[in-house]
């Protein structure tokens, strides 16, 4: 089989599209910008048995509504009953971070230990390659970003090369999987969707599932860098916790 050329994003032509949709600030940002590339033929939405499913699922669902997206969510109780991380239901805290210990190399490889989910996203990424293939899809669009690809290796570009070699010899119709904002960090992920529009009031990026975001889980706090000092921050004010902290 001839050799499957890497990822590479600024050599991304206009195709169609499924999009691994989580309801986050960098799964939704490409989205909208999968929708400015390519056409989209549907969003797929992981239910693993995650405190905050039915938060996410919510969030997917009006934004793929806002769109008129078609979604799909696939639930994999499977992976509930192995995983060992704080981020599933019922087992353990998720830690809580102040805004200072995002700057804490060692405090952050703590945090991704608690909330590590065993191939996550390989599992997901190959699900979704099935459905691409069933769809004619040629490439699926995840939400990976500079930033947390430092203690997450799975949200890499890396591991994105690393997946499309497999994807190469697992579907017939050559399905890739990519990423438009792998070499952003978190604030560039934010700036590119207020130029794309993207509807951050319905984003759900905690990794609680209540009335409203934490405000101090490393995604919460993650998200609240990011925004501070932009129109998002505004916009995104109501769906924190005040006492979550800045």
């Amino acid at each position: 089989m001839p050799a499957r050329p890497i990822f590479r994003s600024h050599e991304l032509a206009a195709s169609s599209q499924i999009i691994l949709l989580s309801g986050g600030l960098d799964s939704v940002v490409n989205l909208v910008m999968a929708r400015e590339k390519g056409t989209v033929l549907s969003c797929l939405t992981f239910d693993y048995g995650q405190r905050s499913s039915a938060r996410e699922i919510t969030a997917c669902q009006r934004v793929c509504a806002q769109f008129s997206l078609p979604h799909r969510v696939i639930s994999l109780p499977w992976m509930q009953e192995i995983a060992s991380s704080s981020l599933i239901r019922g087992r353990g805290e998720v830690p809580r971070l102040s805004r200072e210990d995002l700057s804490d190399a060692e405090r952050t490889k703590e945090t991704a230990r608690s909330v590590w989910v065993a191939n996550r996203n390989g599992v997901f990424i190959n699900i979704a390659a099935a459905v691409a293939e069933s769809l004619g899809a040629s490439l699926m669009v995840t939400g990976f970003n500079r930033e947390e690809a430092e203690t997450f290796p799975d949200n890499s570009k890396a591991f994105l090369n690393a997946v499309n070699a497999s994807l190469a010899y697992s579907t017939l119709n050559q399905v890739r999987v990519i990423s438009y904002t792998p070499e952003m960090d978190k604030t560039e992920v934010v700036l590119a969707g207020l130029k794309y529009h993207v509807p951050f009031e319905e984003i759900w990026s905690c990794y609680h599932g209540g009335e409203k975001m934490c405000g101090a889980c490393e995604s919460c706090r993650r998200l609240k860098r990011a925004v501070s000092g932009t129109d998002a921050e505004v916009r995104l004010r109501d769906r924190f916790f005040s006492e979550g902290g800045s």
